[in-house]
């Protein structure tokens, strides 16, 4: 089976809502755009989507099945990623007032750090399994996989983008420090509240 318009499709609308739906990376990009601004979280988005691109063309080329052999380095990575999510969560709840943030005191994610971000990201992983365990036809294999890859990184941007966009817009009904604080805290209750799917399998 190749990849064929009707198959395109059904992928496209499953990358739009994977993408656009909350997680780590719309929270964070939520936040950003209060704190920092539309444009000062361009290469957070931009990071956000090329790294997503790298990550589903390595699981289309085999990066799945090494987890699949070796459980062990899956689990290790989830677990890395976990951390990593807590001390983002840590940095929103503590990030300052809109006009600090102006002035640099903080900085928004950089482009390669939300790339890296993507590896370790249980949203993204599970987005990119799905993607090419499911829509991905094996005859043309390789080019379907680049194919696949490419189309969610062009509704991702988008997508993403939205969050910021929302974000931005929120700026001056946040200005006043007492609402920033709330909102920032909730961001990283949200963070936080992500991980409960890892947490329950790790329970049971």
């Amino acid at each position: 089976m190749t990849l064929s318009l009707d198959l395109l499709m059904g992928f496209a609308l499953f990358a739009l809502v994977t993408s656009i739906t909350p997680g780590p990376n719309n929270t964070m990009l939520l936040a950003s755009g209060v704190n920092f601004g539309f444009n000062r979280t361009i290469p957070h988005m931009l990071g956000i989507t090329c790294g997503f691109f790298v990550l589903v063309v390595a699981v289309g080329f085999g990066l799945g099945a090494v987890f699949k052999t070796y459980p062990l380095l899956y689990t290790v990575l989830r677990y890395v990623g976990a951390a990593y999510l807590l001390y983002l969560a840590w940095k929103i709840a503590h990030s300052g007032p809109v006009s600090e943030s102006e002035k640099g005191d903080s900085k928004p994610i950089s482009y390669l750090g939300a790339a890296a971000f993507q590896w370790v990201n249980p949203k993204a992983w599970i987005m990119a399994i799905g993607a090419i365990s499911t829509y991905t036809p094996m005859q043309g294999y390789f080019t379907n996989v680049l194919v696949i890859a490419a189309v969610f990184a062009l509704i991702n941007l988008p997508s993403v983008s939205v969050w910021a966009g929302c974000g931005t817009l929120l700026r001056n009904v946040l200005k006043d420090r007492r609402w920033l604080r709330v909102f920032n805290w909730g961001m990283a209750a949200l963070l936080v509240a992500s991980l409960y799917p890892l947490l329950l399998e790790s329970i049971s």
